[in-house]
């Protein structure tokens, strides 16, 4: 039944314009009621609106919650197709905690529901389709309301933080490999690119790894390639670790912290010693960086065995975080 709250209007994100200023208060605002250790920036959602993909327009899958013309929260939907044989639509929302408790959280989650059921993306499938969410465990209210709704958790991710990293065991490189820059032109960014794609293809989950995807990764906020380590067998890359430092949240929390943001392997140069010998190096590289902790994420199942080699290299739990499913059913 839907949810009626006295001058609630829900409206899709209008083309051309950016309403990235008036969105990012409400985030941090969520954030930091659930005491969550991160921003996001105007830069940051500037671009998440900017790039239509091969899941998302977000000329049409963003919608805006106004209350007598004030913005309370926003959400969205993007599908994509999970390397466990599903269309998965996700589902992602704000709403500011001035707000909550009005149902203002269940009415934006009705219109996701009613807008996947309705995409021309989930008709066009033969895959089985599936509703999707994600919530950290510092953000109760988020996971009732999911649970409510009839999700049920799918699996966990941890976000891993070394607290000091100084004194650092670098291991040596296997045999045949190099550390090398990666060139700054859009070739070489390509390459690695497709790399980690290629790498990432037996993770659970899924990713859009479209050509449009790869034009909104190339200019993603943050991004500094001297900050990248990156493996070669020769012309090959074998594996990487790309690193970022997020400015904006080290000093909103008066910290020194960077990110080991992807840490990939390629199949054929696994079980080798090249994780822990990538991980080690851009600890390293962080702090010449100036950095003085370090974070990452991993799937708390890993087939690739990430879990424990984080663990032998000093991350620690820092955070946990569910991915929520729920079966989806439309008449084809």
């Amino acid at each position: 039944m839907t949810v009626e709250i006295p001058g609630l209007t829900l409206r899709q994100h209008p083309g051309g314009t950016s309403p990235a200023a008036l969105m990012v208060p409400i985030a941090n605002a969520v954030y930091a009621a659930n005491g969550m250790d991160e921003i996001t920036t105007v830069a940051d959602l500037e671009n998440w609106l900017g790039h239509t993909l091969a899941g998302f327009d977000p000329a049409s899958d963003v919608v805006l919650a106004e209350v007598d013309g004030t913005l309370v929260g926003y959400a969205w939907v993007d599908w994509v197709d999970t390397t466990d044989g599903m269309r998965e639509f996700r589902l992602g929302g704000y709403v500011h905690p001035d707000w909550q408790g009005r149902g203002i959280g269940r009415r934006l989650l009705e219109w996701q529901e009613g807008y996947a059921l309705a995409h021309p993306a989930a008709a066009a499938s033969t895959r089985p389709l599936v509703l999707g969410s994600w919530s950290s465990e510092l953000n109760a209210r988020k996971a009732r309301l999911l649970a409510a709704a009839g999700y049920t958790p799918a699996r966990d991710f941890f976000e891993m933080l070394r607290p000091g990293i100084n004194g650092v065991e670098v291991p040596p490189l296997p045999d045949g490999i190099e550390i090398r820059p990666v060139v700054n032109d859009r070739a070489s960014k390509k390459q690695l690119w497709d790399a980690d794609v290629e790498a990432f293809e037996d993770h659970w989950g899924g990713f859009d790894s479209s050509d449009a995807a790869f034009e909104a990764w190339l200019v993603r906020p943050h991004w500094d390639s001297d900050l990248w380590v990156v493996a070669w067998d020769g012309d090959e890359i074998a594996g990487g670790v790309m690193n970022t430092i997020y400015t904006d949240d080290n000093e909103a929390f008066g910290r020194r912290r960077g990110w080991l943001d992807s840490v990939f392997v390629r199949r054929a140069w696994r079980r080798r010693g090249l994780g822990a010998a990538l991980v080690a190096r851009s600890l390293v590289r962080l702090r010449e960086a100036g950095m003085e902790e370090a974070m990452l994420g991993v799937d708390s199942d890993n087939p690739s065995g990430a879990l424990a080699l984080y663990e032998r290299a000093g991350f620690e739990v820092h955070r946990r975080s569910s991915a929520y499913r729920k079966p989806m059913e439309i008449s084809r």
